[in-house]
């Protein structure tokens, strides 16, 4: 089993994620990520969804998806070139001094910016694959991770494709 990535284009009413997210749990499958956010199509929103199982369960949950009203779209990423990214905001245990410099050091290593700066702590802000923010997390760890937020993934498919209406 491996994880798989649905972006599905939704109408842009209430109760849809609620139906969404219900025939996952009726199904029996664990959402591992998921993100939800108005796109380019106007009165429409974009769920993306990462969620672990085997190809034939994972269209079969596709299929449903299909079925339900006002779901427009339903894509399987995993097997296409893609780009994802999740976003973190992770707040750090920082005494004034050699803790504070070593943690901006990592954060320029990572890329992450620091958005907020206390007496005690720091929060730094990173965007980037799963990996990486995992491993930022880790090493952060180290220093006392006090807080800790993530978006979920969300992606796009590379060059020319897309996954909107009638693409």
């Amino acid at each position: 089993m491996k994880p798989h990535t649905l972006s599905v284009l939704v109408e842009n009413k209430a109760g849809v994620l609620s139906r969404v997210t219900g025939l996952f749990s009726r199904r029996g499958f664990n959402i591992e990520s998921l993100a939800v956010g108005t796109c380019e199509e106007p009165g429409m929103s974009r769920i993306t969804i990462v969620v672990i199982g085997d190809d034939e369960k994972i269209e079969q949950v596709m299929k449903q998806l299909n079925k339900l009203i006002d779901i427009i779209k339903v894509t399987d990423l995993t097997e296409n070139e893609r780009v994802e990214r999740e976003l973190a905001m992770i707040k750090v245990s920082a005494e004034p001094g050699t803790s504070r410099a070593e943690i901006m050091q990592i954060a320029q290593i990572f890329r992450a910016q620091i958005i907020d700066v206390g007496a005690k702590s720091v929060i730094l802000q990173v965007v980037g694959d799963t990996d990486k923010i995992d491993a930022l997390e880790k090493l952060l760890r180290q220093y006392g991770v006090k807080e800790l937020v993530r978006t979920g993934r969300i992606g796009m498919l590379r060059g020319t494709k897309t996954v909107g209406v009638g693409r």
